[in-house]
């Protein structure tokens, strides 16, 4: 999973990122493969919780649903990838089997599948539909499939997981590219005993889509965040030590899971996923109680803003629709996010650093290419940058980000904001990570001074800083 910075690549970024002489850090600890990094930068997608449940109102089917219920008369995935290309979302990943066990595909491995239901007189298939509208409206696609199988008669014996692998290589043979497969590893209380052979799963997904990012409570490419409320770590590793562990009730503890291992021995970043509403599946009880707009952008500071990636869930209806109060809560999210990141306030500001170093290294900190990148050379502690906005400015948001392909190194960081007379404290602060959104009332200054008294290894290496005013809410 762990990959080496060629020199190559360093060389291509000397030239392309303007660094001159500038000399990089040698790699830090674990670092991240070319497809987390890729992961990462999508940052915002849309979760898609769908099947049985939403037609009997059950967040856990038992498997004994009679598949004939299921039956989206109206289902328009086209609509659900307009809706998430709308919001600013980058990808979709749909409940392609949840514990019930119904397929929202014509499996051949299981009789508890779209093929038995009313919808199309069985002809129907949610998966192709959906991954045909993701190509179309520029959106990656993505999977998740519950082990857990409350309807299969073989779930529970040695013949189970080679089931499951065959239901898994379905699906990445046929609906494909798939950008994350998203394992669950829930089997409920008091039900039947199966030890799931994930590293059979593993190799069903590398074999057919390498580049896809597989998901569990410990990876191996991204993890849970160990709750499902949105909120990640203030101090948020992408590095995770997972040795002696599993997936579900043998996973780490919630609290590692948050906030990750800062010597953590594997490249394993976070990702949050939270429901636009109370319940993961659609409820008509639940159409005037979504997530208020202050809340959802609380949520993506807690997210997006401390190294995560957001996975919003936003249920289909049993039209087969998302339902309006949701699409219209998800647009004024995106004008939200789209007047509040539409100004850097320190775009080519004056920056001085400490130790010293060149203007055009120092313009790689706000000319939005997350490719360019500042650091100081040598070690060096108590290592600063001053932004002198040239006059007294209003701002509510500060992001910073590191330069991830060299590992994650900024263990501790403050802000100081001039006052007039003096410099005042913003805020201490310790993880960065691929993106930190720093959220607080809005102040005005004309200066701003940001110091890194404590690194993981040697010296920061940023690739972004911004200044922005939020509109109010």
């Amino acid at each position: 999973m762990l990959n080496k910075f060629s020199s190559f690549t360093l060389s291509l970024l000397l030239v392309a990122g303007s660094l001159y002489a500038q000399r990089l850090p040698e790699p830090f600890g674990a670092i991240p493969n070319k497809y987390q990094l890729d992961w990462q930068d999508m940052e915002y997608y849309m979760f898609i919780h769908f099947g049985p449940n939403t037609f009997t109102d059950k967040e856990w089917g038992h498997g004994d649903e009679d598949p004939k219920v299921f039956n989206p008369k109206k289902l328009d995935a086209r609509q659900w990838a307009r809706t998430a290309k709308a919001a600013g979302m980058k990808a979709i990943i749909i409940t392609a089997k949840h514990h019930d066990g119904f397929c929202l595909f014509p499996s051949k491995f299981s009789t508890h599948t779209v093929r038995e239901s009313a919808w199309k007189d069985g002809k129907g298939d949610v998966l192709k539909e959906l991954s045909a509208a993701c190509k179309e409206y520029g959106l990656k696609f993505g999977v998740y499939l519950s082990p857990w199988d409350r309807n299969h008669p073989d779930y529970g014996t040695p013949k189970y997981n080679d089931i499951f692998a065959n239901t898994l290589n379905e699906v990445h043979t046929q609906y494909g590219p798939i950008f994350e497969q998203w394992f669950d590893g829930a089997k409920g209380e008091n039900e039947k005993k199966q030890d799931y052979d994930f590293p059979k799963f593993y190799e069903v997904v590398r074999r057919n889509n390498p580049q896809a990012v597989i998901f569990s409570d410990i990876g191996p490419d991204a993890r849970w965040m160990g709750n499902e409320n949105g909120v990640a770590g203030e101090t948020n590793w992408s590095t995770l030590n997972t040795d002696g562990f599993g997936v579900g009730a043998d996973a780490p503890p919630a609290k590692i899971l948050n906030s990750g291992n800062k010597d953590g021995k594997y490249w394993i970043p976070a990702e949050v996923d939270v429901s636009i509403r109370p319940g993961w599946f659609y409820s008509a009880a639940t159409d005037d109680k979504l997530k208020t707009l202050k809340q959802l952008e609380s949520i993506y500071n807690t997210s997006v803003g401390r190294n995560s990636n957001l996975l919003l869930n936003v249920p289909v209806n049993r039209d087969g629709l998302i339902h309006p109060n949701d699409s219209t809560r998800l647009m004024e999210l995106r004008r939200f996010l789209d007047a509040t990141y539409k100004t850097n306030l320190a775009k080519r500001k004056k920056i001085v650093t400490f130790p010293a170093t060149e203007a055009a290294v120092i313009s790689n900190l706000t000319d939005g290419n997350k490719n360019t990148v500042w650091t100081i050379e040598g070690g060096v502690k108590n290592v600063d940058l001053t932004i002198d906005l040239g006059k007294p400015t209003s701002f509510n948001r500060i992001v910073l980000q590191e330069y991830l392909e060299l590992g994650q190194r900024v263990k501790e960081f403050y802000i100081l904001y001039w006052d007039g007379k003096k410099y005042r404290i913003l805020g201490d602060h310790t993880t960065i990570g691929h993106k930190r959104i720093l959220s607080f009332p809005t102040i005005t200054s004309s200066k701003i001074k940001i110091g890194f008294p404590e690194i993981h290894g040697i010296n920061p290496v940023l690739s972004e800083i911004g200044i922005y005013r939020a509109p109010d809410l």
